[in-house]
């Protein structure tokens, strides 16, 4: 092989090494093998590639029979972001649940748990946890996946996740630096902007990422948002100062630094996935994340393509893409020989997530014991981080415990005036999620309050708006045992 030839192809595995792409389907495609065999060092799953843990851990292992090492990360981060329990909701409450009940300990055995399922699948990374601190109630992206609003808070439970997840041989991927929390913009729609000086940000959201870092958390994610504190020109998965000069440099961090999903209007809306893909990297980034909404073998070559290109013409230092390889190949390396520590006994039987969820719910008034009740569920239209396509609320889990519950869904313009037509002379439960950020919601909620005094009110999102009903329940996250949890509340078991 000539010298020109060899260079050629260690460009070429290079640029494989670095991206993180998707697939449609539960099997992997023939194109997706061969991509692995040629230097894909990493896949991302979603929730269209799961139905069943049998089927992911099939899944897995036909992608490790082209390499042994393969990194196969997923976006699961329990509670309302689940992708292991798409179809049916998460067997543990999120973040925000955690953060209320502040129990690291639990935290802790709950992230481990978590890992410990991920890994009997054959996951190894986990694009999770949020370290973000939700410094802005109406924040549309973050909300329930943060752990609350309190910066040392956000830091311990953060540190404390990580190092379950990690316990369990799965490498966790603190997310979204330098943290997403007080932008009111969903990145997927559009480029955040935070606007606030450098002893803000040292002082509140770097606090949690410095937490996961002396955790030893194996994996950062960058986030799409403009810091113009740190960064006037460029958000941060394209930024050298924020990537390189304060994550690497001032911050110490030396594990592999991914980028959120490229494809990201924030990102493929202003620059575009292929030069979003070179610049990432250029700055510090790497691995690229990408296939969220690209996930065939042609968005692939194109961006191995661009960043071989790159290299020749000057764009890209060889020297970065080779480093960014480097340390995607090492975590690659670790998980493969990860030995997950011993578990607690008896703790898988131990139902950690349901009891998570129980401790989390906050009540305020009480009711009578209701029979046959009926279920009003105010729907928002779902994030696309959480996705639409999994169940929330306490409809199915009251009618096992409730005999004879009857159920409906309303969305955005829906009032209490079709609520109550439905309802008949049922008690009402009226289930919402982020209340505080729907006008027509709380609308919705007085308006039925004060026809039917005896309305029980469920807030499966950020608790911010006053409490409503004879019965109040905040669960802190629309997760399946949130929605348990509140449910026994309501049948006073």
């Amino acid at each position: 092989m000539t010298v020109l030839a060899h260079r050629t192809d260690t460009l070429t595995r290079d640029a494989l090494a670095v991206l993180q792409p998707g697939f449609e389907g539960t099997t992997a495609p023939d194109w997706l093998l061969r991509q692995v065999g040629e230097g894909l060092t990493a896949v991302g799953l979603f929730g269209r590639n799961i139905t069943s843990p049998e089927q992911l851990a099939a899944l897995t292992a036909q992608l490790r029979t082209e390499r042994d090492d393969v990194l196969v990360a997923i976006d699961e981060e329990g509670g309302d972001v689940t992708r292991l329990e798409v179809r049916g909701g998460s067997s543990f409450p999120g973040n925000l649940a955690l953060g209320a009940v502040d129990d690291t300990d639990l935290t802790r055995g709950v992230a481990r748990e978590l890992g410990r399922r991920l890994a009997e699948c054959g996951v190894n990374l986990n694009w999770a946890p949020s370290a973000d601190v939700n410094s802005n109630p109406d924040n549309p992206v973050i909300g329930v996946r943060s752990f609350g609003a309190d910066t040392h808070l956000a830091a311990r439970h953060t540190a404390a996740y990580v190092q379950g997840l990690q316990a369990a041989g799965v490498a966790a991927c603190t997310k979204h630096f330098p943290g997403h929390g007080d932008t009111n913009v969903d990145s997927h729609h559009a480029l955040p902007r935070i606007d606030v000086d450098l002893d803000t940000l040292q002082a509140r959201e770097l606090v949690p990422f410095k937490a996961a870092i002396e955790a030893g958390t194996k994996a950062v994610m960058s986030a799409h948002i403009l810091v113009p504190a740190l960064d006037p020109t460029r958000p941060a998965t394209l930024s050298p100062p924020i990537l390189t000069g304060l994550l690497r440099g001032e911050l110490g961090y030396e594990g592999l630094i991914v980028t959120d999903g490229m494809e990201m209007h924030a990102i493929a809306g202003t620059y575009g996935i292929e030069r979003g893909s070179v610049l990432a990297i250029a700055a510090g980034a790497d691995a690229i994340c990408v296939g969220g909404g690209l996930a065939d073998e042609a968005t692939v070559l194109r961006l191995r393509d661009a960043l071989v290109a790159a290299v020749r013409e000057g764009a890209l230092p060889e020297e970065r893409l080779a480093d960014a390889a480097a340390r995607v190949r090492a975590l690659a390396a670790w998980t493969r020989g990860a030995r997950p520590d011993a578990q607690p006994e008896g703790s898988r039987a131990s139902g950690i997530g349901l009891t998570a969820a129980r401790r989390a719910v906050l009540v305020t008034g009480s009711t009578k014991p209701l029979t046959a009740p009926y279920v009003a569920t105010l729907a928002p239209v779902a994030n696309i981080a959480v996705g639409d396509e999994t169940p929330w609320g306490v409809a199915a889990e009251l009618a096992e415990l409730l005999p004879g519950t009857e159920a409906g869904v309303f969305p955005e313009g829906s009032g209490a005036e079709d609520v109550l037509a439905a309802a008949g002379d049922r008690t009402v439960v009226a289930v919402v999620r982020d209340a505080h950020r729907h006008p027509w919601m709380t609308e919705a909620l007085d308006a039925l309050v004060a026809a039917r005094p005896d309305t029980v009110v469920v807030e499966m999102g950020l608790p911010r708006a006053r409490p409503r009903g004879a019965l109040y329940i905040a669960t802190h996250g629309a997760s399946r045992v949130c929605g348990r949890a509140a449910a026994e509340v309501i049948a006073g078991v």
